[in-house]
């Protein structure tokens, strides 16, 4: 296969709540702006899908390049369960962790989290400076790992939940979240959720909630409300295309 000539520059999209932060910065990139070929065109950052290791390199020099941070990144190796690192030091392994949320008070760390219709939901606590990725597809939300993330963060660093700024990425959206076995897959207090198609679920709202219950502040959770699956020309998606990459959202202490 010959070399991909993508010359373009990585898009990305911010929160709002979150980019009055000075002492973070954030983003969500979308598909576009990298050399990876079809069907990971073009800004795919993950390894273990099938795509060349050196597009996918190339792609994640891209990204901190845009993000001009002399920062680390920390990946994750995501398996859908709600297992979250907490890190408290400048040690990181060169092993990916097998998780799917982290958790830092740590300057210099970008933490990433790879999704094609899954959440990345961001959090930030302005009060104790701590910063939290979680990587919630529906395995996630039912464990609620969303939860356990505010859990993890007033546990370990002392978070109050209300002071807690939370972002929710592009993700498969109400309209296009259809579960037929929902009665297997879902618990039942998930089927409050489901929207009036007969058999989609809103996740976006799944995880609002969840939020809410753990003393987060509606006011300061913000949702994309983009659907990946709708705008798969913009952002990968697996409900869309099945074999397809994985666009990048990303946070950090600077």
């Amino acid at each position: 296969m010959a070399k991909s000539k993508n010359t373009s520059k990585p898009e990305k999209l911010e929160f709002t709540n979150l980019k009055v932060f000075p002492q973070i910065v954030h983003s969500v990139f979308t598909r576009r702006g990298g050399v990876s070929n079809h069907p990971f065109d073009s800004l795919n950052v993950s390894f273990s899908i099938g795509d060349k290791e050196a597009f996918v390199a190339e792609n994640r020099s891209r990204i901190l390049h845009v993000l001009d941070r002399n920062c680390t990144a920390v990946f994750i190796d995501q398996v859908h369960e709600d297992n979250i690192i907490v890190i408290k030091d400048n040690k990181i392994e060169k092993f990916l962790y097998k998780a799917d949320g982290v958790i830092t008070n740590i300057r210099g760390k970008l933490l990433f989290i790879q999704v094609a219709d899954c959440q990345s939901v961001m959090m930030f606590d302005p009060e104790k400076n701590v910063i939290a990725n979680v990587h919630s597809g529906w395995r996630g939300s039912v464990k609620n790992i969303i939860g356990k993330c505010v859990d993890t963060m007033r546990e370990e660093f002392g978070s109050n939940p209300g002071h807690i700024i939370a972002g929710i990425s592009p993700s498969l959206g109400p309209c296009c979240a259809e579960f037929i076995n929902y009665k297997t897959e879902l618990p039942e207090n998930f089927w409050k959720f489901k929207t009036k198609e007969s058999f989609n679920f809103d996740f976006w709202e799944i995880s609002f909630y969840q939020l809410l219950q753990k003393g987060v502040r509606a006011d300061n959770i913000e949702n994309m409300n983009i659907c990946t699956k709708c705008f798969s020309k913009t952002f990968f998606s697996y409900r869309k295309e099945n074999l397809t990459g994985r666009f990048a959202c990303v946070i950090g202490l600077i």
